[in-house]
């Protein structure tokens, strides 16, 4: 008997074992030079298959998205809902969080983005939607909690919020741009929690309640 053919093993793939594909894929080659046809091959079905699910590549890039930061994001925002302690310790939580993400396909959806934006706008547009948007509402919101709790000092919460976020922006940059090709490593732990305590102490009400966290 002949030997079946990879995609005729696997031609119950799931969604999600596409997406997975894709997210490699779209990390090492970029957005335009994959194809839907390596993302098949990839994932060990026919291309057809692949359009069971996804009409197109850009549909695909948008599951990435989602699979990648969406429940990241819900799982952000149901720790502000139930959170009863000091915002400063909220702030700190956050930390291991986006260390966490920076091992997943974030770095390289934001490499996409950078490189490729100017050619494939509707990929901003729909990461603007899906992300950007409701990341900064999140921090937003929890610079408003703690200027309202007296915690922090009377700030403009919009413009804080992006600052908590963007050195976790920088690392995945360094994590897929750089990494690969230079003799030297971030701590990223290190500069996230330095990053954290120097914000803390530039919002503090009360600059002296808000020393750096033992070690």
């Amino acid at each position: 008997m002949p030997p079946t053919k990879k995609w005729e093993r696997r031609s119950d793939a799931r969604p999600g074992e596409l997406v997975r594909a894709a997210a490699e894929l779209f990390s090492e080659r970029g957005f335009a030079a994959t194809r839907l046809e390596d993302v098949a091959a990839r994932a060990g079905v026919s291309k057809g298959t692949v359009y069971l699910y996804f009409d197109s590549k850009e549909l695909l890039f948008e599951a990435v998205v989602r699979e990648a930061i969406t429940p990241n994001l819900d799982r952000a925002e149901a720790l502000l809902r139930s959170y009863d302690g000091t915002t400063p310790s909220l702030v700190r939580m956050l930390v291991p969080m986006f260390e966490a993400m920076l091992d997943g396909p974030i770095p390289a959806v934001l490499k996409i983005l950078v490189s490729e934006s100017g050619n494939f706008p509707q990929l901003a547009r729909l990461y603007a939607d899906l992300v950007i948007k409701r990341g900064l509402a999140f921090m937003t919101q929890i610079v408003e909690r703690g200027v309202a709790r007296g915690e922090f000092r009377p700030v403009e919460a919009r413009n804080v919020a992006p600052l908590i976020v963007a050195p976790a922006m920088l690392l995945g940059l360094f994590r897929v741009s750089f990494a690969p090709h230079v003799d030297f490593a971030l701590d990223r732990r290190g500069i996230l929690e330095a990053h954290v305590e120097t914000l803390l102490r530039g919002l503090a009400a009360d600059p002296s309640a808000s020393q750096p966290r033992s070690s």
